[in-house]
């Protein structure tokens, strides 16, 4: 079982729950803070699919924060947390994490606590980088690095250590896992794959097909038969479970 809804006091963050283990969770360059079994945990940015029962417990709640938010607020850059499920404890001290995850369940929902802290760590960190929103947005409308270094007025290179530090990965993979996020959310509802990779910014079908082995381990046609991924209805870039196909790959 799975469920999510938008936060309200934090922006463009996604609150949600799930329970029962299974399935599979996708690159979509978020970051997350997680409660499960009375810890915090923190998810970093994904270059390749995870399984959901990484994190052990009956019930995982979290809060998916939006692409570069989450290292202002934890402290540390996203590269160090890249395909991570960390502790919060081994990020800060074990006593911090342990006086935080005591909020967090003081909330009947831990949801609830969790965007509590959540807004209170992003009040503490001040207004956020707008570079991150910047070249997300730009991404998603199919911007090149090239189109980026000169829209933000930084060198590639310092556009790349930039978004290593906010991201986890530099602009051309964040690029990458947008436009999968974007296909894949045309598949699901029906388009043909040729439209898919037109519309989407693949050079052709076979191009599509490729990404999507890659970051996603699997196929279009295993994923759109596949049962409907929890979150579906979810904003562009949060992540979502689907059940694992038969066969699919891990390759990166």
């Amino acid at each position: 079982m799975y469920e999510e809804t938008r936060a309200v006091a934090v922006p463009g963050a996604v609150l949600w729950r799930a329970e029962g283990g299974g399935g599979v969770v996708l690159p979509d360059g978020c970051m997350d803070l997680l409660w499960a079994d009375g810890r915090l945990l923190v998810a970093g940015p994904d270059t390749r699919p995870h399984p959901a029962g990484e994190v052990p417990g009956g019930l995982v709640a979290g809060i998916r924060l939006a692409p570069g938010t989450a290292p202002a607020l934890l402290g540390v850059p996203a590269h160090v947390l890249r395909d991570r499920r960390a502790p919060l404890a081994d990020l800060w001290s074990p006593r911090q994490a342990r006086l935080l995850a005591g909020r967090v369940a003081r909330h009947g929902d831990p949801r609830a606590g969790l965007e509590e802290l959540a807004a209170r760590l992003a009040a503490e960190a001040g207004p956020p980088d707008p570079l991150a929103a910047e070249v997300t947005a730009r991404l998603r409308a199919g911007a090149t690095v090239a189109d980026l270094a000169r829209a933000t007025g930084l060198g590639p290179r310092r556009l790349h250590r930039r978004s290593l530090d906010a991201f986890g990965y530099g602009p051309r993979t964040l690029g990458r896992v947008l436009r999968l996020r974007r296909a894949l959310a045309l598949a699901r509802s029906g388009t043909p794959y040729a439209e898919v990779a037109w519309a989407a910014g693949y050079a052709d079908q076979s191009h599509l097909a490729r990404e999507v082995r890659a970051l996603a381990g699997t196929t279009l046609s295993a994923y759109t038969a596949g049962p409907a991924p929890a979150g579906d209805s979810a904003p562009a870039g949060a992540k979502r479970e689907t059940p694992q196909p038969s066969g699919s790959s891990t390759t990166a």
